[in-house]
Protein backbone atom coordinates (compact mmCIF):
# COMPACT_ATOMS: atom_id res chain seq x y z
CA UNK A 1 0.00 0.00 0.00
CA UNK A 2 3.04 2.29 0.19
CA UNK A 3 3.08 2.47 -3.60
CA UNK A 4 -0.61 3.44 -3.69
CA UNK A 5 0.03 6.15 -1.10
CA UNK A 6 2.73 7.84 -3.20
CA UNK A 7 0.70 7.45 -6.40
CA UNK A 8 -2.28 9.09 -4.69
CA UNK A 9 -0.13 11.95 -3.36
CA UNK A 10 1.21 12.50 -6.87
CA UNK A 11 -2.36 12.61 -8.17
CA UNK A 12 -3.37 15.14 -5.50
CA UNK A 13 -0.42 17.40 -6.35
CA UNK A 14 -1.16 17.29 -10.09
CA UNK A 15 -4.81 18.13 -9.44
CA UNK A 16 -4.06 21.05 -7.11
CA UNK A 17 -1.46 22.77 -9.31
CA UNK A 18 -3.13 25.78 -10.91
CA UNK A 19 -6.56 24.91 -9.55
CA UNK A 20 -7.52 28.50 -8.63
CA UNK A 21 -8.23 29.70 -12.17
CA UNK A 22 -8.00 33.52 -12.43
CA UNK A 23 -10.47 33.52 -15.33
CA UNK A 24 -13.28 32.22 -13.13
CA UNK A 25 -15.96 29.75 -14.18
CA UNK A 26 -16.71 29.40 -17.87
CA UNK A 27 -20.23 28.84 -19.22
CA UNK A 28 -20.74 25.11 -18.49
CA UNK A 29 -19.18 25.46 -15.04
CA UNK A 30 -21.22 28.57 -14.37
CA UNK A 31 -24.39 26.64 -15.19
CA UNK A 32 -23.36 23.95 -12.67
CA UNK A 33 -22.98 26.56 -9.95
CA UNK A 34 -26.07 28.51 -11.03
CA UNK A 35 -28.32 25.44 -10.82
CA UNK A 36 -26.86 24.16 -7.54
CA UNK A 37 -27.01 27.62 -5.92
CA UNK A 38 -30.82 27.75 -6.07
CA UNK A 39 -32.67 26.72 -2.89
CA UNK A 40 -34.74 23.53 -3.10
CA UNK A 41 -37.91 25.57 -2.79
CA UNK A 42 -36.64 28.51 -4.80
CA UNK A 43 -36.08 27.36 -8.34
CA UNK A 44 -33.75 24.39 -7.98
CA UNK A 45 -36.17 21.87 -9.44
CA UNK A 46 -37.14 24.27 -12.22
CA UNK A 47 -33.51 24.75 -13.18
CA UNK A 48 -32.90 20.99 -13.08
CA UNK A 49 -35.65 20.42 -15.63
CA UNK A 50 -34.04 22.92 -18.00
CA UNK A 51 -30.69 21.08 -18.10
CA UNK A 52 -29.52 18.54 -20.67
CA UNK A 53 -27.98 16.25 -18.03
CA UNK A 54 -29.49 14.09 -15.33
CA UNK A 55 -29.82 15.56 -11.82
CA UNK A 56 -27.34 13.71 -9.58
CA UNK A 57 -24.30 15.94 -10.15
CA UNK A 58 -26.22 19.08 -9.25
CA UNK A 59 -27.34 17.42 -6.01
CA UNK A 60 -23.73 16.41 -5.31
CA UNK A 61 -22.47 19.95 -5.95
CA UNK A 62 -25.26 21.42 -3.85
CA UNK A 63 -24.27 19.20 -0.91
CA UNK A 64 -20.63 20.24 -1.34
CA UNK A 65 -21.63 23.93 -1.38
CA UNK A 66 -23.73 23.49 1.78
CA UNK A 67 -20.63 22.14 3.49
CA UNK A 68 -17.99 24.57 2.26
CA UNK A 69 -19.46 27.60 0.50
CA UNK A 70 -19.58 28.86 -3.07
CA UNK A 71 -16.08 30.11 -3.89
CA UNK A 72 -14.64 29.02 -7.23
CA UNK A 73 -11.86 27.17 -5.41
CA UNK A 74 -14.31 25.20 -3.29
CA UNK A 75 -16.40 24.33 -6.33
CA UNK A 76 -13.33 22.98 -8.13
CA UNK A 77 -12.29 21.01 -5.04
CA UNK A 78 -15.56 19.08 -5.35
CA UNK A 79 -14.16 17.61 -8.58
CA UNK A 80 -10.70 17.10 -7.06
CA UNK A 81 -12.26 14.96 -4.33
CA UNK A 82 -13.89 12.66 -6.88
CA UNK A 83 -10.67 12.59 -8.92
CA UNK A 84 -8.53 11.51 -5.98
CA UNK A 85 -11.01 8.81 -4.92
CA UNK A 86 -10.91 7.51 -8.50
CA UNK A 87 -7.18 6.80 -8.19
CA UNK A 88 -7.81 4.58 -5.17
CA UNK A 89 -10.80 2.86 -6.78
CA UNK A 90 -8.80 2.10 -9.93
CA UNK A 91 -6.16 0.43 -7.77
CA UNK A 92 -8.80 -1.94 -6.41
CA UNK A 93 -10.12 -2.53 -9.93
CA UNK A 94 -6.69 -3.70 -11.10
CA UNK A 95 -5.98 -5.51 -7.84
CA UNK A 96 -8.85 -7.87 -8.61
CA UNK A 97 -6.24 -9.49 -10.90
CA UNK A 98 -3.06 -8.69 -8.93
CA UNK A 99 -1.44 -5.81 -7.04
CA UNK A 100 0.89 -4.91 -9.91
CA UNK A 101 -2.03 -4.31 -12.27
CA UNK A 102 -3.73 -2.35 -9.49
CA UNK A 103 -0.73 -0.05 -9.03
CA UNK A 104 -0.37 0.48 -12.79
CA UNK A 105 -4.08 1.30 -13.14
CA UNK A 106 -3.83 3.74 -10.22
CA UNK A 107 -0.71 5.36 -11.69
CA UNK A 108 -2.29 5.79 -15.13
CA UNK A 109 -5.33 7.37 -13.46
CA UNK A 110 -3.13 9.60 -11.32
CA UNK A 111 -1.17 11.10 -14.23
CA UNK A 112 -4.00 11.18 -16.78
CA UNK A 113 -4.09 14.68 -18.25
CA UNK A 114 -7.73 14.18 -19.17
CA UNK A 115 -8.71 13.32 -15.60
CA UNK A 116 -6.54 16.08 -14.17
CA UNK A 117 -8.28 18.61 -16.41
CA UNK A 118 -11.75 17.46 -15.36
CA UNK A 119 -10.71 17.24 -11.72
CA UNK A 120 -10.36 21.03 -11.99
CA UNK A 121 -13.69 21.59 -13.78
CA UNK A 122 -16.98 22.30 -12.04
CA UNK A 123 -18.75 19.71 -14.17
CA UNK A 124 -20.01 16.17 -13.78
CA UNK A 125 -17.18 14.29 -15.52
CA UNK A 126 -14.86 13.66 -12.56
CA UNK A 127 -17.78 12.28 -10.55
CA UNK A 128 -18.97 10.26 -13.54
CA UNK A 129 -15.54 8.65 -13.96
CA UNK A 130 -15.62 7.69 -10.26
CA UNK A 131 -19.01 6.01 -10.64
CA UNK A 132 -17.86 4.25 -13.81
CA UNK A 133 -14.73 2.99 -12.03
CA UNK A 134 -16.86 1.70 -9.14
CA UNK A 135 -19.23 0.05 -11.60
CA UNK A 136 -16.26 -1.68 -13.24
CA UNK A 137 -14.96 -2.76 -9.83
CA UNK A 138 -18.24 -4.45 -8.92
CA UNK A 139 -18.56 -5.89 -12.42
CA UNK A 140 -15.25 -7.72 -11.93
CA UNK A 141 -16.03 -8.59 -8.30
CA UNK A 142 -19.35 -10.07 -9.34
CA UNK A 143 -17.63 -12.20 -11.97
CA UNK A 144 -15.31 -13.51 -9.24
CA UNK A 145 -17.96 -13.89 -6.54
CA UNK A 146 -21.67 -13.93 -7.42
CA UNK A 147 -22.84 -12.67 -4.01
CA UNK A 148 -25.64 -10.21 -3.25
CA UNK A 149 -23.19 -7.50 -2.11
CA UNK A 150 -21.36 -7.43 -5.43
CA UNK A 151 -24.64 -7.56 -7.33
CA UNK A 152 -25.98 -4.67 -5.28
CA UNK A 153 -22.82 -2.64 -5.83
CA UNK A 154 -23.03 -3.11 -9.60
CA UNK A 155 -26.71 -2.09 -9.69
CA UNK A 156 -26.11 0.91 -7.40
CA UNK A 157 -23.31 2.43 -9.45
CA UNK A 158 -25.06 1.73 -12.73
CA UNK A 159 -28.02 3.63 -11.29
CA UNK A 160 -25.71 6.53 -10.38
CA UNK A 161 -24.20 6.58 -13.86
CA UNK A 162 -27.68 6.82 -15.37
CA UNK A 163 -28.73 9.53 -12.90
CA UNK A 164 -25.60 11.55 -13.67
CA UNK A 165 -25.20 11.37 -17.47
CA UNK A 166 -28.06 11.60 -19.94
CA UNK A 167 -26.56 8.96 -22.23
CA UNK A 168 -25.27 6.81 -19.37
CA UNK A 169 -28.05 4.30 -20.03
CA UNK A 170 -26.33 3.41 -23.33
CA UNK A 171 -23.15 2.47 -21.48
CA UNK A 172 -25.09 0.48 -18.89
CA UNK A 173 -26.89 -1.43 -21.65
CA UNK A 174 -23.64 -2.54 -23.31
CA UNK A 175 -22.04 -3.36 -19.97
CA UNK A 176 -24.95 -5.60 -19.00
CA UNK A 177 -24.95 -7.18 -22.45
CA UNK A 178 -21.30 -8.17 -21.89
CA UNK A 179 -22.13 -9.53 -18.44
CA UNK A 180 -25.02 -11.53 -19.87
CA UNK A 181 -22.80 -13.15 -22.49
CA UNK A 182 -20.34 -14.18 -19.79
CA UNK A 183 -22.80 -15.54 -17.23
CA UNK A 184 -26.20 -16.19 -18.78
CA UNK A 185 -26.13 -20.00 -18.75
CA UNK A 186 -25.24 -20.30 -15.08
CA UNK A 187 -26.73 -17.19 -13.49
CA UNK A 188 -29.97 -16.37 -15.28
CA UNK A 189 -31.67 -15.39 -12.02
CA UNK A 190 -29.06 -12.85 -10.92
CA UNK A 191 -28.89 -11.37 -14.40
CA UNK A 192 -32.66 -11.10 -14.51
CA UNK A 193 -32.57 -9.08 -11.28
CA UNK A 194 -30.00 -6.69 -12.80
CA UNK A 195 -31.87 -6.24 -16.07
CA UNK A 196 -35.17 -5.79 -14.27
CA UNK A 197 -33.71 -3.21 -11.86
CA UNK A 198 -32.08 -1.20 -14.63
CA UNK A 199 -35.18 -1.59 -16.79
CA UNK A 200 -37.42 -0.10 -14.07
CA UNK A 201 -35.13 2.91 -13.81
CA UNK A 202 -35.04 3.27 -17.59
CA UNK A 203 -38.86 3.25 -17.76
CA UNK A 204 -39.09 5.85 -14.99
CA UNK A 205 -36.54 8.00 -16.83
CA UNK A 206 -38.29 7.85 -20.22
CA UNK A 207 -40.14 11.20 -19.83
CA UNK A 208 -36.95 13.06 -18.89
CA UNK A 209 -34.77 11.37 -21.51
CA UNK A 210 -37.43 11.90 -24.18
CA UNK A 211 -37.71 15.57 -23.25
CA UNK A 212 -33.94 16.03 -23.50
CA UNK A 213 -33.59 14.28 -26.86
CA UNK A 214 -36.62 15.88 -28.52
CA UNK A 215 -36.11 19.47 -27.39
CA UNK A 216 -35.39 21.71 -30.34
CA UNK A 217 -32.44 23.93 -29.45
CA UNK A 218 -28.97 24.97 -30.49
CA UNK A 219 -27.32 23.08 -27.62
CA UNK A 220 -25.23 20.96 -30.02
CA UNK A 221 -24.65 23.36 -32.89
CA UNK A 222 -20.93 24.01 -32.82
CA UNK A 223 -19.36 21.00 -34.55
CA UNK A 224 -19.86 18.09 -36.91
CA UNK A 225 -18.51 14.54 -36.80
CA UNK A 226 -15.25 13.56 -38.52
CA UNK A 227 -13.26 10.31 -38.39
CA UNK A 228 -10.34 12.16 -36.79
CA UNK A 229 -12.37 12.56 -33.59
CA UNK A 230 -12.19 8.82 -32.91
CA UNK A 231 -8.41 9.16 -32.99
CA UNK A 232 -8.61 12.15 -30.66
CA UNK A 233 -10.60 10.04 -28.21
CA UNK A 234 -7.61 7.74 -27.84
CA UNK A 235 -5.06 10.58 -27.66
CA UNK A 236 -7.13 12.56 -25.16
CA UNK A 237 -7.35 9.53 -22.90
CA UNK A 238 -3.75 8.39 -23.07
CA UNK A 239 -1.55 11.26 -24.26
CA UNK A 240 -0.91 14.48 -22.34
CA UNK A 241 -2.13 16.59 -25.30
CA UNK A 242 -5.85 17.36 -24.95
CA UNK A 243 -7.51 18.18 -28.28
CA UNK A 244 -11.21 17.29 -28.26
CA UNK A 245 -12.35 19.06 -25.11
CA UNK A 246 -14.85 21.23 -26.98
CA UNK A 247 -14.47 20.60 -30.70
CA UNK A 248 -11.51 19.00 -32.48
CA UNK A 249 -10.07 19.91 -35.89
CA UNK A 250 -11.09 17.81 -38.90
CA UNK A 251 -7.48 16.74 -39.45
CA UNK A 252 -5.67 14.51 -36.96
CA UNK A 253 -2.21 16.02 -37.47
CA UNK A 254 -3.42 19.60 -37.32
CA UNK A 255 -0.05 20.80 -35.98
CA UNK A 256 2.99 20.07 -38.13
CA UNK A 257 5.54 19.57 -35.39
CA UNK A 258 7.62 16.55 -34.44
CA UNK A 259 7.23 17.27 -30.74
CA UNK A 260 3.44 17.49 -31.13
CA UNK A 261 3.35 14.18 -33.02
CA UNK A 262 5.60 12.57 -30.41
CA UNK A 263 3.67 13.67 -27.32
CA UNK A 264 0.30 13.03 -28.98
CA UNK A 265 0.79 9.67 -30.64
CA UNK A 266 3.54 7.72 -28.87
CA UNK A 267 1.78 7.26 -25.49
CA UNK A 268 -1.55 6.64 -27.25
CA UNK A 269 0.00 3.94 -29.44
CA UNK A 270 1.63 2.32 -26.40
CA UNK A 271 -1.74 2.25 -24.62
CA UNK A 272 -3.46 0.85 -27.72
CA UNK A 273 -0.83 -1.89 -28.02
CA UNK A 274 -1.26 -2.78 -24.33
CA UNK A 275 -5.06 -2.91 -24.70
CA UNK A 276 -4.76 -5.25 -27.69
CA UNK A 277 -2.31 -7.38 -25.75
CA UNK A 278 -4.78 -7.65 -22.85
CA UNK A 279 -7.64 -8.99 -24.99
CA UNK A 280 -5.73 -11.61 -26.99
CA UNK A 281 -6.13 -14.42 -24.45
CA UNK A 282 -8.78 -13.12 -22.08
CA UNK A 283 -12.45 -13.40 -23.04
CA UNK A 284 -13.66 -11.09 -20.28
CA UNK A 285 -11.30 -8.34 -21.45
CA UNK A 286 -12.50 -8.84 -25.01
CA UNK A 287 -16.13 -8.37 -23.98
CA UNK A 288 -15.26 -5.32 -21.87
CA UNK A 289 -13.62 -3.74 -24.89
CA UNK A 290 -16.54 -4.78 -27.12
CA UNK A 291 -18.99 -3.05 -24.76
CA UNK A 292 -16.87 0.11 -24.92
CA UNK A 293 -16.75 -0.03 -28.72
CA UNK A 294 -20.52 -0.50 -28.84
CA UNK A 295 -21.02 2.59 -26.67
CA UNK A 296 -18.72 4.66 -28.89
CA UNK A 297 -20.53 3.45 -32.02
CA UNK A 298 -23.83 4.73 -30.64
CA UNK A 299 -22.22 8.12 -29.95
CA UNK A 300 -20.86 8.22 -33.50
CA UNK A 301 -24.32 7.47 -34.93
CA UNK A 302 -25.85 10.19 -32.73
CA UNK A 303 -23.14 12.66 -33.82
CA UNK A 304 -23.68 11.89 -37.52
CA UNK A 305 -27.42 12.38 -36.97
CA UNK A 306 -26.71 15.78 -35.42
CA UNK A 307 -27.99 14.91 -31.92
CA UNK A 308 -24.69 15.57 -30.16
CA UNK A 309 -21.12 16.63 -30.83
CA UNK A 310 -18.58 13.80 -30.61
CA UNK A 311 -16.47 15.04 -27.69
CA UNK A 312 -14.17 12.80 -25.67
CA UNK A 313 -15.79 13.61 -22.32
CA UNK A 314 -19.15 12.27 -23.47
CA UNK A 315 -17.64 8.76 -23.55
CA UNK A 316 -15.88 8.97 -20.18
CA UNK A 317 -17.81 5.93 -18.87
CA UNK A 318 -15.52 3.68 -20.94
CA UNK A 319 -12.30 5.29 -19.71
CA UNK A 320 -11.91 3.10 -16.57
CA UNK A 321 -12.23 0.03 -18.79
CA UNK A 322 -9.53 1.29 -21.15
CA UNK A 323 -7.17 2.08 -18.27
CA UNK A 324 -7.79 -1.34 -16.73
CA UNK A 325 -7.13 -3.11 -20.04
CA UNK A 326 -3.92 -1.15 -20.64
CA UNK A 327 -2.71 -1.94 -17.11
CA UNK A 328 -3.63 -5.59 -17.64
CA UNK A 329 -1.66 -5.54 -20.89
CA UNK A 330 1.51 -4.49 -19.08
CA UNK A 331 1.38 -7.69 -17.05
CA UNK A 332 0.53 -9.90 -20.06
CA UNK A 333 4.03 -10.26 -21.50
CA UNK A 334 5.95 -13.49 -20.99
CA UNK A 335 9.05 -11.34 -20.66
CA UNK A 336 7.96 -8.93 -17.95
CA UNK A 337 10.67 -6.37 -18.70
CA UNK A 338 8.95 -5.50 -22.03
CA UNK A 339 5.76 -4.43 -20.30
CA UNK A 340 7.77 -2.57 -17.67
CA UNK A 341 9.70 -0.66 -20.33
CA UNK A 342 6.52 0.29 -22.19
CA UNK A 343 4.71 1.60 -19.12
CA UNK A 344 7.86 3.45 -18.02
CA UNK A 345 8.05 5.22 -21.40
CA UNK A 346 4.32 5.96 -21.23
CA UNK A 347 4.58 7.52 -17.78
CA UNK A 348 7.77 9.43 -18.58
CA UNK A 349 6.21 11.09 -21.63
CA UNK A 350 3.05 12.04 -19.77
CA UNK A 351 4.86 13.40 -16.72
CA UNK A 352 7.39 15.33 -18.80
CA UNK A 353 4.63 17.14 -20.64
CA UNK A 354 2.63 17.74 -17.47
CA UNK A 355 5.63 19.31 -15.75
CA UNK A 356 7.25 21.24 -18.61
CA UNK A 357 4.51 22.27 -21.02
CA UNK A 358 2.91 25.69 -20.38
CA UNK A 359 -0.39 24.33 -21.73
CA UNK A 360 -0.48 21.03 -19.86
CA UNK A 361 -3.75 20.02 -18.20
CA UNK A 362 -3.29 21.76 -14.81
CA UNK A 363 -1.94 24.93 -16.44
CA UNK A 364 -4.46 25.33 -19.25
CA UNK A 365 -6.24 28.68 -19.05
CA UNK A 366 -10.00 29.07 -19.27
CA UNK A 367 -10.25 31.85 -21.90
CA UNK A 368 -14.06 31.77 -21.79
CA UNK A 369 -14.09 32.36 -18.02
CA UNK A 370 -16.81 34.80 -16.98
CA UNK A 371 -14.65 36.58 -14.40
CA UNK A 372 -12.68 37.97 -17.37
CA UNK A 373 -15.80 39.89 -18.43
CA UNK A 374 -16.39 41.27 -14.93
CA UNK A 375 -12.77 42.47 -14.71
CA UNK A 376 -12.98 44.08 -18.18
CA UNK A 377 -16.14 45.97 -17.22
CA UNK A 378 -14.55 47.25 -14.02
CA UNK A 379 -11.50 48.47 -15.94
CA UNK A 380 -13.83 50.30 -18.33
CA UNK A 381 -15.10 52.26 -15.29
CA UNK A 382 -18.78 52.50 -16.20
CA UNK A 383 -20.85 55.23 -14.57
CA UNK A 384 -24.25 54.77 -13.00
CA UNK A 385 -26.84 54.65 -15.76
CA UNK A 386 -24.45 53.55 -18.50
CA UNK A 387 -25.62 50.80 -20.82
CA UNK A 388 -23.94 47.39 -20.79
CA UNK A 389 -24.82 45.36 -23.89
CA UNK A 390 -23.94 41.67 -23.69
CA UNK A 391 -23.80 39.54 -26.84
CA UNK A 392 -24.35 35.77 -26.78
CA UNK A 393 -24.78 35.33 -22.99
CA UNK A 394 -27.51 36.83 -20.76
CA UNK A 395 -26.38 39.01 -17.87
CA UNK A 396 -27.19 36.26 -15.33
CA UNK A 397 -24.07 34.43 -16.56
CA UNK A 398 -21.89 37.07 -14.87
CA UNK A 399 -23.71 37.98 -11.65
CA UNK A 400 -21.41 35.78 -9.55
CA UNK A 401 -18.62 38.25 -10.31
CA UNK A 402 -20.28 41.64 -10.83
CA UNK A 403 -23.30 43.58 -9.61
CA UNK A 404 -25.20 45.09 -12.55
CA UNK A 405 -27.75 46.98 -10.45
CA UNK A 406 -26.20 50.41 -11.16
CA UNK A 407 -26.33 50.00 -14.93
CA UNK A 408 -28.85 49.58 -17.70
CA UNK A 409 -28.16 46.04 -18.87
CA UNK A 410 -29.47 44.41 -22.03
CA UNK A 411 -28.41 41.27 -23.84
CA UNK A 412 -28.75 39.92 -27.35
CA UNK A 413 -28.15 36.38 -26.28
CA UNK A 414 -28.54 32.89 -27.67
CA UNK A 415 -32.10 32.72 -26.37
CA UNK A 416 -33.39 36.18 -27.34
CA UNK A 417 -31.56 37.05 -30.58
CA UNK A 418 -34.54 36.36 -32.94
CA UNK A 419 -36.46 39.39 -31.64
CA UNK A 420 -33.56 41.65 -32.61
CA UNK A 421 -32.99 40.30 -36.13
CA UNK A 422 -36.39 40.13 -37.81
CA UNK A 423 -40.07 40.68 -36.99
CA UNK A 424 -42.36 37.73 -36.35
CA UNK A 425 -39.54 35.15 -36.29
CA UNK A 426 -39.42 32.90 -33.22
CA UNK A 427 -36.61 30.88 -31.72
CA UNK A 428 -38.21 27.66 -32.94
CA UNK A 429 -38.47 29.13 -36.45
CA UNK A 430 -34.71 29.67 -36.42
CA UNK A 431 -34.04 26.16 -35.09
CA UNK A 432 -36.18 24.69 -37.87
CA UNK A 433 -35.25 26.90 -40.83
CA UNK A 434 -32.78 29.54 -39.70
CA UNK A 435 -30.41 29.34 -42.64
CA UNK A 436 -33.17 30.05 -45.13
CA UNK A 437 -34.69 32.79 -42.97
CA UNK A 438 -31.42 34.65 -42.46
CA UNK A 439 -29.55 34.03 -45.72
CA UNK A 440 -30.44 37.40 -47.28
CA UNK A 441 -29.52 39.10 -44.01
CA UNK A 442 -26.08 37.47 -43.99
CA UNK A 443 -25.60 38.60 -47.60
CA UNK A 444 -26.49 42.17 -46.54
CA UNK A 445 -29.45 42.16 -48.94
CA UNK A 446 -31.74 42.88 -46.00
CA UNK A 447 -30.43 45.13 -43.31
CA UNK A 448 -31.85 47.64 -40.92
CA UNK A 449 -33.99 45.74 -38.43
CA UNK A 450 -31.14 45.13 -35.98
CA UNK A 451 -30.03 48.74 -36.39
CA UNK A 452 -33.57 49.92 -35.65
CA UNK A 453 -33.63 47.81 -32.48
CA UNK A 454 -30.34 49.31 -31.31
CA UNK A 455 -31.76 52.78 -31.96
CA UNK A 456 -34.90 51.94 -30.02
CA UNK A 457 -33.36 50.19 -27.03
CA UNK A 458 -30.02 51.99 -26.73
CA UNK A 459 -29.38 55.18 -28.67
CA UNK A 460 -32.75 56.85 -28.13
CA UNK A 461 -32.35 56.53 -24.36
CA UNK A 462 -28.72 57.58 -24.13
CA UNK A 463 -27.89 60.93 -22.55
CA UNK A 464 -24.91 63.17 -23.20
CA UNK A 465 -21.61 61.74 -21.83
CA UNK A 466 -23.19 58.37 -21.14
CA UNK A 467 -21.53 55.24 -22.52
CA UNK A 468 -22.51 51.92 -24.03
CA UNK A 469 -20.17 49.05 -23.13
CA UNK A 470 -20.46 46.17 -25.58
CA UNK A 471 -19.15 42.73 -24.60
CA UNK A 472 -18.70 40.14 -27.38
CA UNK A 473 -17.73 36.48 -27.21
CA UNK A 474 -14.97 36.16 -29.81
CA UNK A 475 -15.19 32.37 -29.76
CA UNK A 476 -18.57 32.50 -31.53
CA UNK A 477 -18.46 35.83 -33.40
CA UNK A 478 -15.29 35.84 -35.47
CA UNK A 479 -16.46 36.38 -39.08
CA UNK A 480 -16.01 39.92 -40.45
CA UNK A 481 -18.73 41.14 -42.87
CA UNK A 482 -16.84 40.21 -46.05
CA UNK A 483 -16.21 36.64 -44.86
CA UNK A 484 -19.82 36.25 -43.75
CA UNK A 485 -20.96 37.42 -47.16
CA UNK A 486 -18.61 34.98 -48.88
CA UNK A 487 -19.86 32.04 -46.80
CA UNK A 488 -23.52 32.84 -47.43
CA UNK A 489 -22.91 32.99 -51.20
CA UNK A 490 -21.16 29.61 -51.30
CA UNK A 491 -23.71 26.74 -50.95
CA UNK A 492 -21.13 24.26 -49.65
CA UNK A 493 -19.64 26.61 -47.07
CA UNK A 494 -23.08 27.84 -46.04
CA UNK A 495 -24.30 24.32 -45.41
CA UNK A 496 -21.18 23.40 -43.45
CA UNK A 497 -20.90 26.52 -41.27
CA UNK A 498 -22.82 26.42 -37.95
CA UNK A 499 -25.57 29.03 -38.04
CA UNK A 500 -24.83 30.42 -34.58
CA UNK A 501 -21.34 31.50 -35.66
CA UNK A 502 -22.95 33.45 -38.49
CA UNK A 503 -25.73 34.92 -36.36
CA UNK A 504 -23.46 36.31 -33.67
CA UNK A 505 -20.84 37.46 -36.14
CA UNK A 506 -23.61 39.41 -37.89
CA UNK A 507 -24.80 40.85 -34.57
CA UNK A 508 -21.29 41.86 -33.52
CA UNK A 509 -20.54 43.49 -36.87
CA UNK A 510 -23.78 45.45 -37.13
CA UNK A 511 -23.94 46.55 -33.51
CA UNK A 512 -20.44 47.98 -33.90
CA UNK A 513 -21.30 49.76 -37.16
CA UNK A 514 -24.55 51.20 -35.77
CA UNK A 515 -23.00 52.50 -32.56
CA UNK A 516 -19.85 53.84 -34.24
CA UNK A 517 -21.99 55.99 -36.59
CA UNK A 518 -23.54 57.79 -33.65
CA UNK A 519 -21.03 57.53 -30.80
CA UNK A 520 -17.30 57.77 -30.21
CA UNK A 521 -15.16 54.72 -29.41
CA UNK A 522 -13.46 55.57 -26.11
CA UNK A 523 -12.08 52.18 -25.12
CA UNK A 524 -11.24 48.83 -26.66
CA UNK A 525 -9.93 45.76 -24.84
CA UNK A 526 -9.53 42.10 -25.68
CA UNK A 527 -8.90 39.45 -23.01
CA UNK A 528 -9.24 35.69 -23.29
CA UNK A 529 -12.08 34.97 -25.72
CA UNK A 530 -13.79 38.31 -25.06
CA UNK A 531 -13.82 41.78 -26.56
CA UNK A 532 -15.01 45.02 -24.95
CA UNK A 533 -15.77 48.23 -26.80
CA UNK A 534 -16.96 51.37 -25.00
CA UNK A 535 -18.91 53.89 -27.05
CA UNK A 536 -19.57 57.31 -25.52
CA UNK A 537 -22.04 60.06 -26.49
CA UNK A 538 -19.71 63.06 -26.46
CA UNK A 539 -20.49 66.73 -26.93
CA UNK A 540 -20.27 67.70 -30.60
Amino acid sequence: MVGLFFITVLGIILRLVGIDKPEGLWNDEYISWFVASHPFGGGFLTELKAQCHMPFYYLYLKAFMAWGGQSDLLLRLSSVAAGVLSIIVMYFVGAQKNKKIGLIAALMTSISSFLIYYSQEVRLYSVLFLFSALSLLYFIKFLNNKCATNLGGLILFDFLIMFTHTIGFVFVFFQLAALSVLLFKEYKKQLSVIWLSIGVLAVLSVPLISSIFTTKSFSQWWGSFSISKIGFLLTDYFSPVLTNLVNAPDKFFYVHSLSFVFFTTVPALIALFLIIKSIIKNRTNTLLLASSVGFVCVLVIAAIAGRLVFITKYSIEIYPILIFLAAYGVDSFNKKFIGNILISIFCAINLTYLILSPVSAPKMPRPQGHKIVADMIRRAQPKSGDVILLEYYPYQRFTKYIDFSSYNVMSIDKGTFPMFLAPDVTYQDVVSDGKNLYKDMFQNKKSGYLEAQIDKHVLNNLKQNQSVIVISSDSVSFYPPEVLNKISNDPYLYQKTPIMYMIFSYIKNHVFLTLSKNLSVTRFERAGDWSLVRFTKLNK
